[in-house]
């Protein structure tokens, strides 16, 4: 017999399985468009400006989460972890990845998902690590390196990382933390009833921590002024359309399709879906290239989606 604290999930269903597929896509294009502004705006800075813009979205769907009635300031403390996890911090360290790793590279180390939505899950949770996941972990990770390597060993081999993977590689970590989480049912179910006022509280405290971060940011540029990173944010048309991209899509749609698809199918088996991310950011970046879909895509679809499929049977 299972824990009682390991919560049971139903098998994969179509409605799920495109649930937990749209966040990819929309953070695939989260990596290429934020890779684009790296020059425009200091990160960190970026990512409060995205959140504020998303609460902005979330008010008149979910406000009443704010009123001085609501269950949310008993809870506060869970909504500041959740917040300063997710939107402070998750983002924080992608959008310091992006100044100097390409997108491909971030969503490559991002593609570890699988392996920390499992150990967090054993270590904290008391989830059991089942072959199925185990096997569906090799399965999709091998879609991951095809993907890389645009099917050739040579070009794996030439492969170099950066600073800015190891700020991946951590907010891959942070964001399994946060997965796991959502499973912990401890707010008020009015909050987890309404999807907008649950996630208008997370960024109502993650822009707590969000906000202490930025001054961080400016202070540090202030004294510092390194050379790799804007002191200033050079406002544009292209910034300010890419500014409503990530507050619209890869943060309010992707994280409602995220929560909703965790709840149904669990952490583990939806951290495999995080790595159609490196296959939709390679699309992307060779359509906006110019250049066809190659036969290494087909490949690493299939293998990411048999790995899908096999760490969701049940053992």
């Amino acid at each position: 017999m299972p824990s009682p604290s390991v919560p049971r999930h139903p098998a994969l269903t179509l409605s799920t399985i495109a649930l937990l597929t749209l966040p990819p896509l929309l953070w695939a294009g989260n990596a290429i468009v934020g890779r684009v502004a790296a020059p425009w705006i200091p990160p960190i800075t970026f990512n409060l400006l995205r959140w504020v813009l998303a609460a902005l979205l979330l008010v008149p769907l979910g406000g009443w989460i704010l009123r001085r009635s609501s269950p949310v300031w008993h809870d506060w403390r869970r909504y500041l972890l959740l917040g300063s996890l997710a939107v402070a911090g998750y983002n924080m360290l992608q959008y310091l990845a992006l100044h100097t790793s390409s997108p491909l590279n971030v969503t490559l180390v991002a593609s570890s998902m699988p392996v920390w939505m499992m150990l967090v899950g054993r270590l904290f949770f008391g989830a059991p690590v089942q072959r199925p996941q185990l096997g569906g972990a090799v399965l999709s990770l091998a879609g991951v390196l095809v993907v890389l390597s645009q099917g050739s060993w040579a070009n794996l081999m030439q492969l170099r990382f950066v600073p800015g993977d190891a700020w991946m590689l951590a907010a891959a970590f942070t964001w399994s933390c946060y997965s796991w989480l959502l499973t912990r049912h401890d707010e008020d179910p009015r909050v987890r009833a309404d999807w907008a006022a649950f996630l208008l509280a997370q960024t109502v405290f993650g822009l707590l921590t969000a906000g202490v971060l930025t001054a961080g940011e400016w202070t540090w540029l202030t004294l510092a002024a390194p050379a790799d990173m804007p002191t200033r944010i050079a406002w544009s048309w292209p910034l300010a359309a890419i500014v409503l991209f990530v507050a619209v899509g890869p943060s309010v749609l992707a994280y409602r399709a995220w929560g909703a698809g965790v709840q149904r199918a669990g952490p583990t088996v939806a951290g495999f879906f995080t790595n159609l991310t490196p296959l939709f950011t390679a699309l992307m970046s060779t359509l906006l290239l110019g250049e066809p879909p190659r036969a290494y895509h087909a490949v690493a679809f299939v293998l990411i989606v048999a790995g899908i499929v096999v760490s969701a049977r049940r053992a």
